[in-house]
């Protein structure tokens, strides 16, 4: 299962509903992963002064498995975000791109982000 950056943010905070997901899936033995793109935008909202939480995030997202985009990621990313587009549905770059991981790895999805369930084909799980 991928971890999308909104569960990663939810955990990290202490959200209620997110901390149960996370024991609920150490129960199950559930393989995590998170993606490259969701290290990007979990840095691209952190504070670069504050070194505390940037080590408290770094070694919080080092116990999961890190899926990369590749090139096929990419392409599915790119023709996932093209469709949304095409039928009206706007989507960030991003999530396309974490989306296509998921997709290329057949993977997954935990996210609270409701957008995606809008992907054909793509599973998600919410919490």
């Amino acid at each position: 299962m991928i971890l999308d950056t909104t569960f990663v943010i939810d955990v990290f905070r202490g959200r209620k509903n997110a901390v149960e997901k996370a024991v609920e899936l150490e129960q199950r033995g559930e393989a995590l992963f998170t993606t490259a793109v969701t290290i990007f935008e979990l840095w691209q909202g952190l504070d670069v002064k504050h070194k505390e939480k940037q080590e408290k995030l770094a070694h919080f997202v080092e116990t999961f498995g890190l899926m990369a985009l590749d090139t096929e990621s990419a392409k599915r990313g790119g023709e996932i975000h093209s469709d949304l587009l095409a039928r009206g549905m706007r989507i960030d770059p991003e999530d396309s791109m974490i989306a296509g991981i998921a997709m290329k790895n057949m993977q997954t999805l935990l996210s609270r982000d409701e957008h995606f369930s809008r992907i054909r084909g793509m599973r998600t799980e919410s919490y």
